[in-house]
């Protein structure tokens, strides 16, 4: 079926699957999930576990996944974290998918899913493809201003080739950094992912993988949602260490 969307918002059971009835056990399953992930318990069967125990459907155990994270992981990222201040004359790689997407949603009234490491993250899936929405135009707009603000000399989009659609995104974002005059320069890339991890330079994301990686990143979207869209629905599924998982 193809994809008709016009906004990047929730899920007609999000309000009922994040509700304050079911957060307090999200937030449980939530802390389970991190306790096992620290003690190196392998991702898929901890979230089948903790899932299955706290009787999750599936969306709410994506959540669980993106929320949580071993205790080194977190100190790991918060070691490699600069504040967004520090791109001021600097070059910042950009993760595009990955930052554009969360602040569609943010905007749409989409869940933001507050994690343990501090990023802020979507829970749009793109499915190989991606489809303008409503949301893109403010959302470059902000980016734009935001990052003008920071007073980062250069940045460098990074989109996935294998995406549909990337092409014709590519092309709306030089257009619209050419009447802006943003310093902005857009590649697409086969695995971004790969050459994000291996940056020289700083990188915005909210991928585990990437910032489990890479020599520094900053919270570009996070910082974002919180200055542009204070209307966003922000879920924290991560309430700090429990007295029964200490960590």
């Amino acid at each position: 079926m193809p994809d008709r969307r016009t906004h990047r918002g929730p899920h007609p059971e999000d309000e009922r699957l994040f509700s304050e009835q079911f957060c307090p056990v999200l937030r449980q399953a939530v802390a389970d999930l991190c306790w096992l992930l620290g003690r190196g318990y392998a991702s898929d069967s901890s979230l089948k576990l903790v899932g299955d125990r706290f009787g999750l459907v599936a969306r709410q155990r994506a959540a669980a996944a993106r929320s949580a994270c071993s205790a080194d992981q977190a100190r790991r990222r918060k070691t490699h974290e600069v504040e967004c201040s520090a791109l001021a004359g600097r070059t910042l790689w950009l993760d595009g998918y990955n930052v554009l997407t969360t602040l569609e949603a943010a905007l749409a009234g989409g869940v933001i899913l507050a994690a343990r490491d501090g990023t802020y993250r979507d829970m749009a899936s793109m499915h190989g493809t991606y489809r303008k929405v409503a949301e893109t135009l403010p959302a470059l707009k902000i980016l734009g201003r935001v990052l003008q603000e920071y007073r980062a000399a250069r940045c460098v989009w990074f989109l996935d080739r294998p995406v549909s659609n990337s092409g014709r995104l590519k092309r709306i974002m030089e257009e619209l950094a050419a009447e802006s005059g943003w310093p902005w320069r857009i590649e697409l890339a086969m695995n971004p992912d790969a050459l994000l991890c291996d940056a020289p330079e700083i990188v915005a994301s909210a991928d585990s993988v990437i910032l489990d990686r890479c020599a520094a990143w900053c919270n570009l979207a996070a910082a974002a949602v919180r200055r542009e869209a204070p209307q966003a629905w922000i879920v924290d599924l991560y309430s700090g260490p429990t007295s029964e998982h200490p960590l």
